[in-house]
């Protein structure tokens, strides 16, 4: 076997480079070498532009680390229709993520550890960086633990069994326990089907239009309040997974007071998209948990600010055509995200002066790599760090169509929409992943 040759050197010149874990924010060159993070250093300097360095023009362009997703679904395996590993990191590769975590609700699923050693082992195989997440119980059943060693030891990230709440609480309880023991995660759908009449949308004024029965927040709500016990009570690390509710962010704020290791995420459609997107967009916009009112958008983006939600993460959910063509009683919940998740948060956070690209850029790597503990390798520009990078423009204005998806689904509420902010470039591991209208920007290495 030929032996895979070692990435080059690359300059990055003129960016803006952005790295929010050390507080970066300046005009630079970024240089990478043999696939790490060289250095940042000024403008032009005389360091290292030797001939066998490819040069990369980054004038107006923005440079950061590589977006980490905590909660995205490819469908692999048994939902390949929908997509696949390999779509799923092409997908990913072309929002600027360079790392991404799977969820485990597959067919099947993630809770053996064949079946997540198989996994593992394609996954090895992807321009960038894709774990697994596994199952907290057996089939997602709720009824008995999976072996959580052996699967820690076929490489799972943390435990899971997003799409379906576990409402045993001695059971949850001892999961938390285990997962501690093994210093890996949790991270939690919280919906009560006790308090949902219909899923995917919200229980308010616009279902009651539609004669619709909705999901209300008090399903959200309720299991929060409990998991923030329970999380408390065992030292567990856990995350609250795409928050949607106003009282959530609350309860979430309160258990963190308490000491407890709570995490949580918010997607960038909850940040952008209110209920009334609903009428607008039909299945579409119909999503686990739903959108919900303008009061809780708000409440979620106080949450980032003040830091009691932690990371953006997409819930990249896709879905083939004719699934979501069944109309809003019958089609499936759930949106893609990855390709316009930087895009959405320019639009919706930084535009609106509601928080710095820096704020932004920090939900999007630095804190989903603390709450992976994997910010020795990711999430950072730091000198001796994987060169896992994303230059984009926060100034290009585009419009969202189906035909740019890198995905196999193109189930997105946000189609025909124009935002602002779009990757150019996505840099894994030293090697281009992904590059888009660079043109006359790059000058080979020799």
């Amino acid at each position: 076997m030929t032996e895979e040759k070692k990435p080059g050197s690359i300059r990055i010149a003129g960016a803006r480079v952005i790295d929010p874990s050390a507080g970066v924010d300046e005009t630079a060159d970024l240089l990478l070498q043999n696939g790490m993070i060289r250095g940042i250093v000024p403008p032009g300097s005389g360091e290292y532009t030797g001939s066998e360095t490819t040069v990369i023009d980054g004038t107006g362009l923005a440079a950061a680390p590589g977006l980490i997703d905590v909660h995205s679904h490819f469908r692999d395996p048994g939902l390949t229709y929908k997509e696949d590993i390999v779509t799923g990191a092409a997908a990913a590769a072309a929002g600027g993520y360079t790392t991404v975590v799977c969820m485990a609700n597959t067919r099947p699923p993630v809770d053996s550890p064949e079946v997540c050693a198989d996994l593992v082992r394609r996954m090895r195989d992807l321009p960038i960086h894709v774990r697994t997440m596994a199952n907290v119980t057996v089939g997602m059943q709720g009824k008995e633990l999976t072996d959580m060693a052996a699967l820690k030891a076929a490489g799972a990230a943390g435990f899971t069994d997003d799409g379906v709440p576990i409402l045993d609480e001695r059971l949850l309880m001892q999961a938390f326990r285990r997962a501690k023991e093994l210093d890996l995660p949790v991270s939690l759908h919280e919906e009560d089907p006790a308090f949902i009449r219909m899923a995917g949308v919200n229980a308010g004024e616009t279902a009651e239009r539609l004669g619709l029965g909705g999901a209300c927040a008090l399903a959200e709500n309720v299991l929060t309040a409990r998991d923030g016990l329970l999380a408390r009570e065992t030292g567990c690390r856990v995350d609250i997974q795409h928050v949607s509710s106003a009282v959530t962010v609350r309860l979430i704020r309160f258990f963190k007071d308490l000491g407890a290791d709570l995490w949580a995420e918010v997607t960038p459609q909850h940040l952008s998209l209110t209920e009334e997107a609903v009428p607008r967009r039909g299945a579409m916009a119909k999503v686990n948990p739903p959108l919900r009112t303008e009061a809780d958008r708000q409440a979620l983006i106080e949450g980032l600010l003040d830091g009691t939600i932690d990371m953006i993460a997409t819930d990249h959910a896709p879905h083939a055509a004719y699934e979501k063509a069944r109309g809003i009683l019958t089609a499936p919940s759930g949106m893609i995200g990855l390709e316009t998740a930087l895009a959405l948060c320019i639009t919706n956070l930084v535009r609106t002066g509601r928080m710095t690209l820096p704020e932004v850029l920090g939900k999007l790597s630095a804190a989903p790599a603390s709450f992976l503990k994997i910010s020795d390798h990711a999430g950072s520009l730091a000198p001796g760090i994987p060169a896992d990078v994303v230059l984009f423009d926060p100034a290009e204005a585009w419009t969202v169509e189906a035909s740019d998806f890198h995905s196999k689904s193109s189930n997105s509420p946000f189609l025909g929409e124009t935002l602002t902010g779009r990757v150019r470039m996505t840099i894994a591991g030293g090697r281009i992943v992904y590059s888009r209208a660079m043109e006359g920007r790059i000058t080979p290495a020799g």
